[in-house]
């Protein structure tokens, strides 16, 4: 897991005669004991006293703590436990005491500082065959269900088999579709995230044809560091660990390159710069219902990152990112919303006129898990908050896309459909995209449409800080990252350099966020 941490696949790396930068250091804690095992009743105090030991020795570094350990049980259709629940109140900065078997908050004053954790998916049968069969009636694993991790599957590219082996051996999944190894979140029920989040290569495995499966050639692995030099300097490895160490290395980096970037914002940029693979999108046949693109995410999560994507804006691509912070609720109501009028290339969209553009959208914030177990039957009653994003209509002003930001609280508070949004547009839709505590969404349209539509809300929804006012901590804020993105299909078109002249970024730069 420390060689592809700090290098990636070193199958790619050896093969090139570049020089090897590296700008982010790996700690280690170790949670497992000698012998036997942990107390499951304890495993989020073993991870929260994981997560304090490094800090205390150096508390101003910046961190991506990452977690390649699962377990089997105490899954329910996505439903929180007391490890996952753990997780996201680490996430969201809270000091926690598990040592009763109860989620027990230890601090109640000051900003807390957020954190980004990491954790695989877990782990499929693969050699039992059925392959995305089995993938897609086996759940992910405690603790990968937490609302505020970043959850990492596996997919995989390594669909070769060499002809040394045999010609009766042949890689059990395509290139470009799900790993063997990975499991999903198709089994959870409807009102619990969509898991995994994103996909990075996990391996892949062997078959006869006939029924037998192989794990054995190295040509559908990953390349990495041996965990003791003196014996050997590479081993290979695979499997949602694998994915998760690469996953860990793609966040630093972005870390590594923004500073001032929040772990919020680090966990939007991997999930907006991810897309789905041709042959992910294959398994789509056509259906265009928004229930079968919801599916396709609980598979395969957003698809896979694009690191140069995360890091940088190109001409004929322009990303935005806001960091911004907002109070919920008051007094069991509603109390604050946020437009965001942003810097926006209108003269050139407008003057691509029926040209067709994408318009992506995430937004990315961290919750708080309800200390009673009570409440963890139902989304609104285990999650502090929630927040939504809307863009304003073509056709509305300022004053009427506040009203309808206004009309979409309450609608969701009330358990009621908004029919009046424009949801139908959208690639997900506000239906299947307001899962968890990270939401993005495609919108395509063309550009002279896309001109008039430079305005972004956020407001929040129901939970147990609007329920239980005199616990609310709306007063201190919650943080969001929002995250925007324009396409165009052509290169020829810049619609970076206006923003840029917006915002007062020297044209003659490098191209960066």
């Amino acid at each position: 897991m420390a060689g592809l941490a700090l290098y990636g696949d070193l199958s790619s790396t050896l093969a090139s005669t570049a020089q090897i930068e590296l700008r982010h250091r790996l700690e280690s804690v170790k949670i497992l004991p000698p012998r036997g095992s942990n107390d499951p009743l304890l495993y989020g105090a073993i991870t929260a006293a994981a997560v304090a030991t490094v800090e205390t020795q150096a508390p101003q570094r910046k961190r991506c703590f990452t977690m390649a350990i699962t377990a089997t049980d105490g899954r329910d259709r996505g439903q929180p436990s007391s490890w996952s629940a753990a997780v996201d109140a680490l996430a969201a900065g809270r000091s926690i005491d598990l040592s009763s078997g109860d989620l027990v908050y230890l601090d109640d004053a000051g900003y807390p500082e957020r954190r980004l954790l990491i954790v695989s998916a877990g782990n499929v049968d693969a050699m039992a065959g059925g392959y995305l069969e089995r993938c897609d009636t086996t759940p992910v694993e405690d603790p990968a269900q937490a609302w505020n991790a970043l959850t990492i599957g596996a997919y995989t590219e390594l669909a070769t088999v060499q002809a040394s082996a045999g010609s009766m051996w042949r890689p059990l999944a395509p290139a470009g579709d799900l790993s063997p190894w990975s499991s999903t979140s198709l089994t959870f029920s409807a009102p619990w995230p969509l898991k995994p989040d994103v996909v990075f290569e996990g391996g892949n495995i062997a078959h006869d044809g006939n029924g037998q499966h192989s794990d054995r050639f190295a040509e559908l692995q990953l390349l990495t560091t041996h965990h003791d030099l003196m014996q050997r300097a590479f081993t290979l490895t695979c499997m949602t660990s694998a994915a998760c160490a690469q996953a860990a290395r793609f966040a630093a980096i972005i870390v590594a390159e923004y500073r001032d970037l929040w772990p919020e914002t680090v966990r939007a940029l991997t999930v907006h710069s991810a897309q789905w693979t041709t042959a992910m999108k294959a398994h789509l046949q056509g259906d265009s219902r928004k229930r079968s693109r919801e599916r396709l995410i609980r598979r395969y999560g957003f698809g896979v990152p694009n690191l140069e994507k995360a890091l940088r804006s190109a001409n004929d691509a322009l990303t935005l990112i806001v960091q911004g912070t907002i109070r919920p609720f008051n007094d069991g109501k509603m109390r604050e919303m946020h437009v965001h009028e942003l810097p926006w290339p209108t003269e050139v969209l407008e003057s691509l006129g029926e040209a067709p553009v994408t318009l992506r959208v995430t937004l990315s914030y961290f919750i708080e898990p309800n200390p009673g177990r009570r409440g963890w039957k139902t989304r609104h009653r285990y999650c502090s908050h929630g927040l939504r994003f809307a863009v304003k209509l073509p056709t509305d002003d300022i004053e009427q896309f506040r009203k309808s930001m206004n009309h979409r609280a309450l609608a969701e508070d009330e358990s009621k459909p908004d029919n009046a949004s424009d949801s139908m547009d959208w690639y997900l839709g506000e239906q299947a995209r307001n899962r968890g505590s990270i939401h993005s969404d495609y919108w395509n349209g063309t550009a002279a449409d896309l001109a008039a539509k430079g305005a972004i809300g956020i407001y929040p929804v129901s939970g147990w800080w609007k329920d239980l006012p005199k616990r609310d901590r709306s007063e201190k804020g919650v943080r969001y990252s929002l995250v925007v993105s324009i396409e165009t299909p052509t290169s020829d078109v810049d619609i970076w350099s206006p923003v840029a002249t917006q915002v007062g970024v020297p044209l003659e730069s490098s191209v960066e966020l």
